[in-house]
Protein backbone atom coordinates (compact mmCIF):
# COMPACT_ATOMS: atom_id res chain seq x y z
CA UNK A 1 0.00 0.00 0.00
CA UNK A 2 1.32 3.37 -1.05
CA UNK A 3 2.61 5.69 1.81
CA UNK A 4 3.14 8.74 0.05
CA UNK A 5 3.37 10.50 -3.57
CA UNK A 6 6.46 11.64 -4.96
CA UNK A 7 6.98 13.36 -8.02
CA UNK A 8 10.48 13.57 -9.70
CA UNK A 9 10.86 16.59 -12.25
CA UNK A 10 14.19 15.95 -14.04
CA UNK A 11 14.40 16.51 -18.01
CA UNK A 12 16.69 13.39 -17.97
CA UNK A 13 14.61 10.69 -19.05
CA UNK A 14 16.85 8.09 -17.82
CA UNK A 15 17.58 9.38 -14.47
CA UNK A 16 13.84 9.56 -13.91
CA UNK A 17 13.07 5.90 -15.08
CA UNK A 18 15.95 4.75 -12.35
CA UNK A 19 14.83 6.96 -9.71
CA UNK A 20 10.71 5.28 -10.21
CA UNK A 21 11.89 2.24 -10.16
CA UNK A 22 13.30 2.22 -6.63
CA UNK A 23 10.74 4.23 -5.80
CA UNK A 24 8.06 2.08 -6.57
CA UNK A 25 9.77 -0.57 -5.16
CA UNK A 26 9.42 0.98 -1.50
CA UNK A 27 6.15 1.51 -1.39
CA UNK A 28 5.89 5.02 -3.10
CA UNK A 29 3.16 6.24 -5.65
CA UNK A 30 5.59 7.91 -8.33
CA UNK A 31 4.83 11.25 -10.84
CA UNK A 32 7.23 12.53 -13.31
CA UNK A 33 7.53 15.62 -15.19
CA UNK A 34 10.45 16.33 -17.75
CA UNK A 35 10.65 19.99 -17.19
CA UNK A 36 9.96 22.76 -14.70
CA UNK A 37 6.65 23.68 -15.80
CA UNK A 38 4.71 20.47 -16.51
CA UNK A 39 5.97 19.86 -12.80
CA UNK A 40 4.06 22.94 -11.48
CA UNK A 41 1.28 21.66 -13.17
CA UNK A 42 1.36 18.12 -11.66
CA UNK A 43 1.83 19.79 -8.53
CA UNK A 44 -1.38 21.65 -8.44
CA UNK A 45 -3.70 18.53 -10.24
CA UNK A 46 -2.03 15.78 -7.61
CA UNK A 47 -0.81 17.54 -4.54
CA UNK A 48 2.12 15.31 -3.98
CA UNK A 49 3.59 15.02 -0.68
CA UNK A 50 7.64 15.27 -1.98
CA UNK A 51 9.07 16.80 -4.77
CA UNK A 52 12.41 15.44 -5.99
CA UNK A 53 13.25 18.60 -8.41
CA UNK A 54 16.70 19.09 -10.49
CA UNK A 55 18.13 22.34 -10.13
CA UNK A 56 18.59 22.73 -13.90
CA UNK A 57 16.16 21.93 -16.29
CA UNK A 58 14.17 23.94 -19.36
CA UNK A 59 11.48 25.72 -19.29
CA UNK A 60 11.43 26.62 -15.71
CA UNK A 61 14.46 25.39 -13.38
CA UNK A 62 14.13 23.76 -9.88
CA UNK A 63 14.59 27.20 -7.86
CA UNK A 64 11.64 28.79 -9.69
CA UNK A 65 10.12 25.74 -9.35
CA UNK A 66 10.08 26.19 -5.64
CA UNK A 67 9.21 29.60 -5.42
CA UNK A 68 6.34 29.17 -7.55
CA UNK A 69 5.07 25.94 -5.76
CA UNK A 70 5.61 28.26 -2.63
CA UNK A 71 2.78 31.32 -3.71
CA UNK A 72 0.68 28.51 -5.05
CA UNK A 73 -0.36 27.59 -1.49
CA UNK A 74 1.41 23.74 -2.19
CA UNK A 75 2.87 22.48 1.11
CA UNK A 76 5.39 19.61 -0.77
CA UNK A 77 8.18 19.22 0.88
CA UNK A 78 11.27 19.77 -1.81
CA UNK A 79 14.62 17.76 -1.81
CA UNK A 80 16.65 19.41 -4.88
CA UNK A 81 19.21 16.94 -7.32
CA UNK A 82 22.84 18.70 -8.46
CA UNK A 83 25.54 18.08 -10.18
CA UNK A 84 28.59 19.07 -8.25
CA UNK A 85 29.12 22.35 -9.92
CA UNK A 86 25.67 23.51 -8.85
CA UNK A 87 25.60 23.26 -5.14
CA UNK A 88 25.63 27.28 -5.01
CA UNK A 89 22.24 26.70 -6.64
CA UNK A 90 21.19 23.75 -4.46
CA UNK A 91 22.09 25.99 -1.31
CA UNK A 92 20.05 28.98 -2.62
CA UNK A 93 16.68 26.51 -3.05
CA UNK A 94 17.70 25.59 0.89
CA UNK A 95 17.16 29.33 1.57
CA UNK A 96 13.68 29.39 -0.19
CA UNK A 97 12.62 26.67 1.98
CA UNK A 98 14.11 23.36 0.28
CA UNK A 99 14.06 20.65 2.87
CA UNK A 100 17.56 19.53 1.81
CA UNK A 101 19.89 18.25 -1.67
CA UNK A 102 21.24 15.48 -2.87
CA UNK A 103 24.78 15.16 -5.22
CA UNK A 104 24.38 13.59 -8.62
CA UNK A 105 25.14 10.13 -8.93
CA UNK A 106 22.82 9.98 -5.94
CA UNK A 107 23.39 7.91 -3.18
CA UNK A 108 20.40 6.10 -3.38
CA UNK A 109 20.50 5.16 0.72
CA UNK A 110 21.06 8.91 1.43
CA UNK A 111 18.02 9.88 -0.74
CA UNK A 112 15.70 7.43 0.74
CA UNK A 113 16.77 8.92 4.65
CA UNK A 114 16.21 12.31 3.20
CA UNK A 115 12.49 11.15 1.82
CA UNK A 116 11.48 9.81 5.12
CA UNK A 117 12.45 12.66 7.41
CA UNK A 118 11.01 15.18 4.94
CA UNK A 119 8.01 12.99 5.26
CA UNK A 120 8.03 12.83 9.07
CA UNK A 121 8.76 16.15 9.43
CA UNK A 122 5.37 16.94 7.25
CA UNK A 123 3.21 14.48 9.76
CA UNK A 124 4.86 16.22 12.91
CA UNK A 125 3.65 19.50 11.25
CA UNK A 126 0.16 18.14 10.52
CA UNK A 127 -0.27 16.51 14.01
CA UNK A 128 0.69 20.13 15.38
CA UNK A 129 -1.57 21.99 13.48
CA UNK A 130 -4.67 19.32 14.22
CA UNK A 131 -3.47 19.66 18.00
CA UNK A 132 -3.85 23.35 17.95
CA UNK A 133 -7.39 23.16 16.29
CA UNK A 134 -8.59 20.98 18.42
CA UNK A 135 -7.22 23.15 21.48
CA UNK A 136 -8.91 25.90 19.68
CA UNK A 137 -12.19 23.79 19.47
CA UNK A 138 -12.21 23.07 23.38
CA UNK A 139 -10.99 26.30 24.51
CA UNK A 140 -13.04 28.51 22.30
CA UNK A 141 -16.35 28.82 20.83
CA UNK A 142 -17.21 31.66 18.09
CA UNK A 143 -15.31 34.40 20.55
CA UNK A 144 -15.89 33.03 23.83
CA UNK A 145 -12.77 32.06 25.33
CA UNK A 146 -12.15 30.28 28.24
CA UNK A 147 -11.50 27.06 29.50
CA UNK A 148 -12.89 26.91 33.01
CA UNK A 149 -14.99 23.95 33.77
CA UNK A 150 -17.83 26.69 34.39
CA UNK A 151 -17.69 27.94 30.53
CA UNK A 152 -16.84 24.12 29.68
CA UNK A 153 -20.61 23.51 30.99
CA UNK A 154 -22.07 26.48 28.66
CA UNK A 155 -19.81 24.98 25.49
CA UNK A 156 -21.28 21.68 25.73
CA UNK A 157 -24.69 23.09 26.29
CA UNK A 158 -24.24 25.25 23.09
CA UNK A 159 -23.11 22.62 20.64
CA UNK A 160 -25.60 20.29 21.34
CA UNK A 161 -28.44 22.80 21.17
CA UNK A 162 -26.98 24.49 18.29
CA UNK A 163 -28.51 22.32 15.38
CA UNK A 164 -32.01 22.47 16.57
CA UNK A 165 -34.32 24.91 16.43
CA UNK A 166 -35.31 24.88 20.46
CA UNK A 167 -35.48 27.78 21.46
CA UNK A 168 -33.17 29.63 23.86
CA UNK A 169 -32.97 31.46 26.90
CA UNK A 170 -29.28 32.74 27.63
CA UNK A 171 -29.25 34.36 31.23
CA UNK A 172 -25.89 35.69 33.24
CA UNK A 173 -24.87 39.27 34.62
CA UNK A 174 -24.30 42.19 32.05
CA UNK A 175 -21.04 41.75 30.43
CA UNK A 176 -20.78 38.02 30.35
CA UNK A 177 -21.03 37.21 26.66
CA UNK A 178 -24.77 36.28 26.05
CA UNK A 179 -24.77 38.08 22.09
CA UNK A 180 -21.57 36.32 22.10
CA UNK A 181 -23.44 32.44 23.16
CA UNK A 182 -26.21 33.56 20.73
CA UNK A 183 -23.88 34.36 17.91
CA UNK A 184 -22.51 30.59 18.32
CA UNK A 185 -26.02 28.93 18.87
CA UNK A 186 -26.29 30.81 14.94
CA UNK A 187 -22.95 29.95 13.61
CA UNK A 188 -22.94 26.48 14.74
CA UNK A 189 -27.00 25.81 13.08
CA UNK A 190 -27.79 24.51 9.82
CA UNK A 191 -29.28 28.32 10.00
CA UNK A 192 -25.89 29.75 9.57
CA UNK A 193 -25.92 30.69 5.69
CA UNK A 194 -29.28 32.80 7.08
CA UNK A 195 -29.28 35.97 8.88
CA UNK A 196 -28.87 36.47 12.24
CA UNK A 197 -30.86 39.47 13.36
CA UNK A 198 -30.44 41.01 17.09
CA UNK A 199 -32.71 42.99 18.64
CA UNK A 200 -32.00 45.31 21.93
CA UNK A 201 -35.74 44.81 24.07
CA UNK A 202 -34.85 47.79 26.32
CA UNK A 203 -33.51 50.34 23.81
CA UNK A 204 -37.34 50.93 22.61
CA UNK A 205 -40.39 52.03 23.69
CA UNK A 206 -43.51 49.61 23.82
CA UNK A 207 -44.60 51.31 20.22
CA UNK A 208 -41.61 51.43 18.66
CA UNK A 209 -40.26 47.55 19.87
CA UNK A 210 -43.58 46.39 18.71
CA UNK A 211 -42.83 48.36 15.22
CA UNK A 212 -39.98 46.94 15.15
CA UNK A 213 -40.49 43.42 15.58
CA UNK A 214 -43.48 43.04 13.30
CA UNK A 215 -43.39 45.79 10.76
CA UNK A 216 -46.11 47.94 9.98
CA UNK A 217 -48.85 49.19 7.67
CA UNK A 218 -48.74 52.46 5.74
CA UNK A 219 -50.68 54.60 8.03
CA UNK A 220 -51.01 52.64 10.97
CA UNK A 221 -49.62 55.53 13.26
CA UNK A 222 -48.45 58.68 12.46
CA UNK A 223 -45.26 59.02 10.59
CA UNK A 224 -45.96 55.61 9.20
CA UNK A 225 -45.28 56.62 5.41
CA UNK A 226 -45.73 52.78 4.04
CA UNK A 227 -45.32 49.27 4.61
CA UNK A 228 -42.19 48.24 7.26
CA UNK A 229 -41.31 44.51 7.64
CA UNK A 230 -40.26 44.04 11.16
CA UNK A 231 -37.15 41.68 12.36
CA UNK A 232 -39.45 38.66 12.46
CA UNK A 233 -39.35 39.38 8.39
CA UNK A 234 -35.64 40.46 8.51
CA UNK A 235 -34.72 36.95 10.42
CA UNK A 236 -36.72 34.56 8.39
CA UNK A 237 -34.93 31.29 8.07
CA UNK A 238 -32.49 32.79 10.23
CA UNK A 239 -32.52 33.37 13.95
CA UNK A 240 -33.78 36.09 15.94
CA UNK A 241 -31.40 37.57 19.30
CA UNK A 242 -34.01 38.93 21.60
CA UNK A 243 -31.72 40.78 23.89
CA UNK A 244 -33.06 41.85 27.12
CA UNK A 245 -35.96 39.95 26.66
CA UNK A 246 -37.30 41.11 30.41
CA UNK A 247 -37.85 44.57 29.88
CA UNK A 248 -40.80 44.34 27.44
CA UNK A 249 -44.32 45.10 27.88
CA UNK A 250 -47.18 43.13 28.36
CA UNK A 251 -48.82 43.78 24.94
CA UNK A 252 -45.46 42.99 23.58
CA UNK A 253 -45.22 39.60 25.41
CA UNK A 254 -48.92 38.19 24.14
CA UNK A 255 -47.72 39.20 20.47
CA UNK A 256 -44.46 37.18 20.84
CA UNK A 257 -45.99 34.43 22.79
CA UNK A 258 -48.66 34.08 19.29
CA UNK A 259 -45.18 33.93 17.72
CA UNK A 260 -43.90 31.14 19.45
CA UNK A 261 -47.01 28.96 19.20
CA UNK A 262 -48.25 29.62 15.80
CA UNK A 263 -45.31 31.10 13.58
CA UNK A 264 -46.91 33.88 12.23
CA UNK A 265 -47.89 37.77 13.43
CA UNK A 266 -49.77 39.98 11.84
CA UNK A 267 -48.20 43.49 11.09
CA UNK A 268 -48.93 46.78 13.38
CA UNK A 269 -52.06 48.17 11.59
CA UNK A 270 -52.62 44.96 9.58
CA UNK A 271 -54.56 41.64 9.45
CA UNK A 272 -53.06 39.46 7.57
CA UNK A 273 -51.25 36.73 9.07
CA UNK A 274 -47.48 36.54 7.93
CA UNK A 275 -45.50 33.24 8.19
CA UNK A 276 -41.97 33.29 9.14
CA UNK A 277 -39.38 30.35 9.88
CA UNK A 278 -37.08 32.03 12.43
CA UNK A 279 -35.23 30.47 15.75
CA UNK A 280 -35.70 32.45 18.95
CA UNK A 281 -32.51 33.33 21.03
CA UNK A 282 -33.72 35.50 23.89
CA UNK A 283 -31.13 36.62 26.51
CA UNK A 284 -31.71 38.60 30.19
CA UNK A 285 -29.35 39.54 33.11
CA UNK A 286 -32.80 39.79 35.14
CA UNK A 287 -34.35 36.66 37.33
CA UNK A 288 -37.07 35.68 34.97
CA UNK A 289 -38.94 33.30 37.50
CA UNK A 290 -38.92 35.68 40.09
CA UNK A 291 -40.77 38.28 37.46
CA UNK A 292 -43.60 35.64 36.92
CA UNK A 293 -43.74 35.14 40.35
CA UNK A 294 -44.05 39.21 40.26
CA UNK A 295 -46.75 39.06 38.09
CA UNK A 296 -44.59 40.74 35.64
CA UNK A 297 -43.47 38.58 33.20
CA UNK A 298 -46.08 36.24 31.32
CA UNK A 299 -45.70 32.41 32.74
CA UNK A 300 -46.75 30.70 29.64
CA UNK A 301 -44.23 32.74 27.38
CA UNK A 302 -41.20 32.37 30.57
CA UNK A 303 -41.10 27.85 29.60
CA UNK A 304 -41.63 28.84 26.31
CA UNK A 305 -38.63 30.64 25.99
CA UNK A 306 -37.02 28.62 28.29
CA UNK A 307 -36.83 25.44 26.03
CA UNK A 308 -33.27 25.32 26.36
CA UNK A 309 -31.38 27.62 29.67
CA UNK A 310 -28.15 28.34 29.00
CA UNK A 311 -26.65 30.17 32.19
CA UNK A 312 -23.32 32.65 31.87
CA UNK A 313 -21.14 32.22 35.06
CA UNK A 314 -19.90 35.33 36.11
CA UNK A 315 -15.74 36.43 35.54
CA UNK A 316 -15.33 36.27 39.60
CA UNK A 317 -16.62 32.50 39.08
CA UNK A 318 -14.04 31.77 36.40
CA UNK A 319 -11.34 33.47 37.25
CA UNK A 320 -8.89 30.63 35.69
CA UNK A 321 -10.25 32.08 32.41
CA UNK A 322 -8.91 36.12 33.26
CA UNK A 323 -5.07 35.24 31.49
CA UNK A 324 -6.66 33.71 28.17
CA UNK A 325 -8.88 36.60 28.34
CA UNK A 326 -5.91 39.60 28.89
CA UNK A 327 -3.98 37.95 26.21
CA UNK A 328 -6.61 37.91 23.79
CA UNK A 329 -7.51 41.50 24.42
CA UNK A 330 -3.92 42.62 24.43
CA UNK A 331 -3.49 41.14 20.99
CA UNK A 332 -7.08 42.78 19.43
CA UNK A 333 -5.90 46.42 20.75
CA UNK A 334 -2.33 46.15 20.41
CA UNK A 335 -3.06 45.47 16.87
CA UNK A 336 -5.53 48.01 16.64
CA UNK A 337 -3.30 51.12 18.21
CA UNK A 338 -0.11 49.54 16.09
CA UNK A 339 1.49 48.57 19.38
CA UNK A 340 4.23 46.00 19.93
CA UNK A 341 3.18 44.74 23.46
CA UNK A 342 4.64 40.97 24.29
CA UNK A 343 2.28 40.87 27.50
CA UNK A 344 1.80 41.24 30.90
CA UNK A 345 4.38 42.95 33.24
CA UNK A 346 5.24 40.88 36.80
CA UNK A 347 2.39 41.66 39.50
CA UNK A 348 0.04 42.73 36.70
CA UNK A 349 -1.81 39.18 36.74
CA UNK A 350 -2.31 39.11 39.97
CA UNK A 351 -3.95 42.68 40.51
CA UNK A 352 -6.48 41.09 37.62
CA UNK A 353 -6.99 37.74 39.30
CA UNK A 354 -8.01 39.91 42.78
CA UNK A 355 -10.80 42.18 41.16
CA UNK A 356 -13.78 41.02 41.28
CA UNK A 357 -15.37 42.59 37.86
CA UNK A 358 -18.81 43.36 38.25
CA UNK A 359 -18.60 44.54 34.30
CA UNK A 360 -17.36 41.06 33.56
CA UNK A 361 -15.83 40.00 30.66
CA UNK A 362 -17.08 43.64 29.49
CA UNK A 363 -15.34 45.41 32.30
CA UNK A 364 -11.85 43.35 31.90
CA UNK A 365 -11.56 44.11 27.88
CA UNK A 366 -12.29 48.13 29.15
CA UNK A 367 -9.46 47.59 31.00
CA UNK A 368 -6.96 46.18 28.62
CA UNK A 369 -7.70 48.41 25.95
CA UNK A 370 -7.00 51.59 28.34
CA UNK A 371 -3.87 49.79 29.67
CA UNK A 372 -2.50 48.98 25.78
CA UNK A 373 -3.65 52.88 25.23
CA UNK A 374 -1.65 54.29 28.25
CA UNK A 375 1.35 51.48 28.16
CA UNK A 376 5.07 53.36 27.49
CA UNK A 377 6.81 49.77 27.41
CA UNK A 378 6.77 46.30 25.88
CA UNK A 379 4.22 44.97 28.61
CA UNK A 380 1.37 46.49 30.53
CA UNK A 381 2.16 47.05 34.29
CA UNK A 382 -0.73 47.28 37.17
CA UNK A 383 0.10 50.95 37.10
CA UNK A 384 -1.35 51.21 33.35
CA UNK A 385 -4.59 49.81 34.75
CA UNK A 386 -7.70 51.33 36.07
CA UNK A 387 -7.16 53.06 39.45
CA UNK A 388 -9.62 50.50 40.91
CA UNK A 389 -7.84 47.71 39.80
CA UNK A 390 -4.13 48.89 41.30
CA UNK A 391 -4.88 47.86 44.77
CA UNK A 392 -2.42 46.00 47.01
CA UNK A 393 -0.08 43.35 44.87
CA UNK A 394 2.76 41.60 46.20
CA UNK A 395 6.21 42.64 45.36
CA UNK A 396 7.59 41.74 42.39
CA UNK A 397 11.06 40.28 41.92
CA UNK A 398 12.95 38.96 38.94
CA UNK A 399 13.52 34.71 39.59
CA UNK A 400 17.04 34.55 40.94
CA UNK A 401 16.39 37.53 43.60
CA UNK A 402 13.20 36.05 44.74
CA UNK A 403 14.39 32.67 45.77
CA UNK A 404 16.57 33.95 48.93
CA UNK A 405 14.59 33.52 51.58
CA UNK A 406 11.01 33.17 49.52
CA UNK A 407 8.39 30.59 50.77
CA UNK A 408 7.99 27.50 48.81
CA UNK A 409 4.10 28.76 48.11
CA UNK A 410 5.58 32.51 47.10
CA UNK A 411 8.14 30.81 44.51
CA UNK A 412 5.48 28.47 43.34
CA UNK A 413 3.11 31.46 42.66
CA UNK A 414 5.74 33.30 40.81
CA UNK A 415 6.50 30.57 38.98
CA UNK A 416 2.40 30.16 38.16
CA UNK A 417 1.68 33.39 37.14
CA UNK A 418 4.62 34.07 35.42
CA UNK A 419 4.35 30.98 32.82
CA UNK A 420 0.69 31.96 32.41
CA UNK A 421 1.41 35.26 31.27
CA UNK A 422 4.29 33.52 28.73
CA UNK A 423 1.51 30.92 27.75
CA UNK A 424 -0.73 33.57 26.98
CA UNK A 425 -3.16 32.52 29.93
CA UNK A 426 -3.04 28.67 28.78
CA UNK A 427 -3.45 26.58 31.84
CA UNK A 428 -2.80 23.66 29.39
CA UNK A 429 0.17 24.92 28.38
CA UNK A 430 1.46 26.18 31.55
CA UNK A 431 0.85 23.28 33.05
CA UNK A 432 2.65 21.42 30.41
CA UNK A 433 5.79 23.60 31.04
CA UNK A 434 5.93 23.28 35.10
CA UNK A 435 5.03 19.56 34.72
CA UNK A 436 2.04 19.74 36.95
CA UNK A 437 -1.47 19.08 35.94
CA UNK A 438 -3.75 21.93 34.81
CA UNK A 439 -6.49 21.19 37.81
CA UNK A 440 -3.78 22.24 40.25
CA UNK A 441 -2.95 25.15 38.22
CA UNK A 442 -6.73 25.95 38.33
CA UNK A 443 -6.98 25.76 42.21
CA UNK A 444 -4.12 28.25 42.51
CA UNK A 445 -5.63 30.89 40.35
CA UNK A 446 -8.45 30.26 42.50
CA UNK A 447 -6.48 30.08 45.62
CA UNK A 448 -4.48 33.45 44.56
CA UNK A 449 -7.87 35.49 44.00
CA UNK A 450 -9.61 34.32 47.06
CA UNK A 451 -12.00 32.10 45.94
CA UNK A 452 -11.35 28.69 47.14
CA UNK A 453 -14.42 27.12 48.54
CA UNK A 454 -14.76 23.73 50.77
CA UNK A 455 -14.17 20.96 48.91
CA UNK A 456 -12.31 22.25 46.46
CA UNK A 457 -8.75 20.54 45.77
CA UNK A 458 -5.67 21.08 44.01
CA UNK A 459 -5.01 17.71 42.69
Amino acid sequence: MSRATILIADDESTARAGLRSILTEEGYEVLEAEDGEAALQLLGQHAPEVVLSDVRMPRRDGNSLLRAAKEQGSDASFVMMTAFGTIESAVEAMRAGAENYVIKPIDVGALLVFIEKALEKRRLVHEAEGLRERVRERYKLEGIIGDSPELQSVFEVVKRAAPTKATVLVLGESGTGKELVAQALHELSPRKDKPFVKVSCAALSETLLESELFGHEKGSFTGAAGRREGRFEAADGGTLFLDEIGEISPTVQVKLLRVLQTRSFERVGGTAPVQVDVRIVAATNRDLLAEVKAGRFREDLYYRLNVVAVTLPPLRRRRMDIPGLAAHFIEKYAKAYGKELRGLAPGTLHALLSHDWPGNVRELENAIERAVVLCQSAELSADDLPTTLRGPRPETRDAQSLIPGATFAQIEREAILRTLELCQGSTARAAEMLDISVRKIQYRLKEYSGDVKPGDAPE
